[in-house]
């Protein structure tokens, strides 16, 4: 389990994400890396949260050598250079759905389930655009927009209940609850809706500017982290450090905030 969190304003498109990583055996890790720049020089990256990885394989790595594909590097996949004056955002999905699933996850005789939500503008678009591309088993529909241009706002995933509760006002079990104590489902159903329309916390407005929602996004992503430490009734599984990258118009994928297992005076990657 992780936390993920994307804040779409005018100027951009704020990544977030902590990096905690649950291996298949129940043990966590706290230097995953959940945030990559599909290619470099242009206004483009992604998130990812479920599975560290397919097979022998960890998403960190495989979103690498997906960049490089990207960046015309790879040999036999030259086709994959993302051109700058004609990329589009979901072109990109398409393609990182391509590889993960088709190339990988179809063939890996383990389960997958992945989460990777492609952020960034289309080259010579106004404004970003948000898709989603799930992994599940062995299955992978056709990657789905979940932001065009013209929405804006806050998504996470991973582990809800600390942000729905804080921004939906409700527990991620609200239906659930809500039974228990005797509302026949579909009521049920149709009341969650309406608290939610009720309770919503605007958090994010298009005009802000960009340092606020960094500051933002840290915020949710240390939220959550704080929550799952103390709630007794959830799995440790969110924690260390946060990481944060903007991706805007003119200045690209840009790391805001970044570990690294680098030496001081190694390079570090962009």
């Amino acid at each position: 389990m992780t936390v993920i969190v994307s804040v779409k304003i005018n100027d951009g498109i704020v990544m977030a994400a902590d990096s905690a990583g649950t291996m298949e055996s129940g043990q966590i890790y706290a230097h995953a890396h959940k945030i990559a720049n599909l290619c470099e020089g242009l206004s483009i990256g992604a998130m990812s949260t479920g599975s560290g990885g397919i097979g022998n394989e960890s998403v960190e790595t495989l979103l690498k050598d997906l960049r490089r594909r990207f960046a015309g590097l790879s040999a036999g996949h030259r086709d994959w250079r993302l051109d700058p004056e004609t990329y589009t955002v979901e072109k990109v999905a398409d393609r990182l759905r391509s590889f993960l699933f088709e190339e990988k996850a179809a063939v890996c005789a383990d389960p997958t389930n992945i989460q990777v939500r492609v952020c960034g503008y289309s080259a010579g678009r106004p404004l970003a655009e948000i898709w989603e591309v799930n992994l599940t088993q062995q299955a992978c529909p056709p990657p789905r927009r979940v932001m065009d241009e013209s929405l804006f706002g806050v998504l996470w995933d991973g582990q809800y209940e600390a942000l729905n509760r804080l921004i939906l006002g409700i527990g991620f079990d609200i239906d659930a609850v809500l039974i228990r104590h005797g509302m026949a489902p579909q009521q049920a159903a149709d009341l969650q809706k309406r608290l939610v329309k009720d309770l919503y916390a605007t958090l994010a407005v298009p005009a802000m500017p960009i340092q606020d929602a960094i500051d933002l996004a840290r915020f949710l992503v240390e939220t959550t982290i704080g929550f799952v430490r103390f709630a007794v009734f959830l799995p440790k599984s969110v924690g260390g450090s946060v990481e944060i990258a903007t991706i805007t118009k003119h200045e690209g994928f840009r790391w805001v905030q970044r570990k690294s297992f680098h030496l001081p005076d190694e390079p570090r990657e962009r």
